[in-house]
């Protein structure tokens, strides 16, 4: 299993609308051959409200790209939500060495 993390900085200010349009968007994501789980986080220290970490299993990386990614899911995706984004998004895809995750 893969752990993609993606680092979403929101423009400040639509905070509430970008929420909103995950709510749609996580519909598609959860739809997608390979994908396992997703949780949305969002700052909690001062100053970093704006900033959210996107964290999705995936079964591994060509799960999500290039199947998620070449997907006509993710042209709906993207028209739902890049545009909040402010420059500088970051994705990666990691691994785990060890550790354990209760069902």
């Amino acid at each position: 299993m893969i752990l993609e993390i993606a680092q979403l900085p929101v423009m400040a200010g639509e905070e509430s609308a970008f929420e909103a349009a995950f709510d749609e968007a996580q519909k598609i994501i959860a739809a997608q051959p390979g994908y396992r789980s997703h949780e949305l986080v969002r700052g909690a220290d001062a100053g970093n409200g704006s900033q959210y970490l996107l964290l999705v299993r995936w079964d591994s990386v060509a799960a999500h790209d290039p199947g998620f990614r070449q997907s006509a899911g993710y042209q709906q995706w993207r028209a739902l939500l890049h545009r909040f984004y402010e420059p500088g998004i970051a994705v990666a895809h990691f691994a785990t060495v060890c550790g354990a995750l209760r069902d």
